[in-house]
């Protein structure tokens, strides 16, 4: 018999964390995450983007056996933004089992009714800012640091319960050994040239003004793009806590016109090509080992660009672009993902294709009506 229950204990909460371990047994291309990591993401005390949001957690059990997990969210800060009443699930997981799926979206769609909410979108794990999306193309390869991965199968489990295409997120790979063309090189020069425009590394010694700075930046280049969601104060706050572990500051760059921020880019190193090897442990031995590896990570992962409305038309996007691949091929980097981009952001798509990316991977966020 097939159940479905509410995860309200730790020995319930610690078999939704485990779970994704059976699902993958064996696929070579799965990077398990950090079993804290998750725990504190689903920390709804503890982590900030509970503090104005809410969510449940369920389990499909069949026969005494964990057959999937699925949580369900309501993002107030998004709705507030976007006037929607917009409920969404994610961390889903589950076997090839039309019965399992269709139960799991079914209690998912029941508790987001329950709170109000008038369509169901995912998987977001828990938001945009997260894991967003669930693959469609592209299962040959490892995700990079950030993103998700699934079996090929999730697509058909979402669509014959009856959830439709909402967007495409596109995912692009850009070989280090592809130079930029000569016309943005040019570019770069003229803009490095400028007086009135600056470029920096962020300064992790003084974060807290620094993400000031990326607060003002990235919500104003972001705030018109479909799913935004914006972050708080306190989820800035553990992005930068975060920050001092994982980035190279001169992969972390700001741009300013007249001494004004105008413009950022974020490239984090691709550390699940460690994390990988850990299979969701990173206990002090584990760590010793990580900061090891760390020096002979390949890859990298473009995350946020950003620019301004007012600064626009300056390029500064290819003198961001232009700095941050300088650096990385004297580090001895091999490559970048681009990601994730709007399939319909015609402008920064044509851009990734005109300095030498191609579109690799493709994930997909379906919605459905309540």
């Amino acid at each position: 018999m097939l159940t479905i229950t509410e995860v309200t204990t730790p020995g319930q909460l610690a078999r939704f964390v485990d779970f994704p371990w059976q699902v993958y047994a064996g696929n070579p291309n799965w990077v398990p995450p950090t079993k804290k990591d998750v725990r504190h993401l689903l920390d709804a005390e503890h982590h900030p983007f509970w503090q104005h949001a809410r969510r449940a957690l369920f389990l499909a059990e069949q026969d005494d056996r964990i057959v999937g997990r699925i949580s369900a969210q309501v993002d107030d800060n998004y709705n507030r933004l976007w006037n929607e009443q917009l409920g969404s699930f994610g961390f889903f997981e589950s076997f090839d089992d039309q019965a399992v799926a269709a139960a799991l979206l079914d209690r998912a769609a029941g508790w987001v009714r329950e709170q109000g909410m008038t369509v169901l979108r995912g998987p977001m794990s828990p938001s945009s800012n997260d894991e967003w999306g669930t693959l469609i193309e592209g299962f040959d390869s490892p995700p990079v640091v950030m993103m998700p991965y699934n079996p090929d199968y999730y697509p058909r489990l979402f669509e014959a319960w009856g959830l439709k295409k909402a967007k495409d997120l596109l995912a692009f790979y850009k070989a280090a050994s592809t130079p930029m063309p000569q016309r943005f090189v040019d570019l770069a020069g003229k803009l490095r040239a400028n007086k009135r425009i600056t470029v920096r590394p962020i300064n992790l010694k003084n974060l807290e003004s620094e993400m000031a700075l990326f607060k003002d930046i990235y919500n104003a280049s972001w705030e018109k793009n479909w799913g935004f969601s914006p972050m708080t104060e306190a989820e800035l706050d553990l992005l930068a806590k975060n920050l001092k572990t994982v980035a190279d500051p001169n992969m972390c760059l700001l741009a300013f016109y007249d001494g004004k921020p105008a413009g950022l880019s974020l490239t984090l190193p691709d550390l699940n090509q460690i994390l990988i090897k850990f299979n969701g442990r990173l206990g002090p031995v584990e760590m010793l080992r990580f900061l090891a590896l760390r020096g002979k990570v390949k890859g990298s992962r473009a995350l946020v660009f950003g620019t301004k409305s007012e600064y626009r038309r300056l390029g500064l996007p290819v003198l961001l672009l232009y700095e941050t691949e300088d650096y990385m091929r004297r580090k001895g980097y091999q490559w970048c993902e681009l990601s994730w981009n709007l399939e319909d952001n015609r402008l920064i798509n044509d851009f990734d294709t005109e300095v030498g990316a191609r579109i690799y991977k493709r994930y997909r966020v379906y919605e459905k009506p309540l």
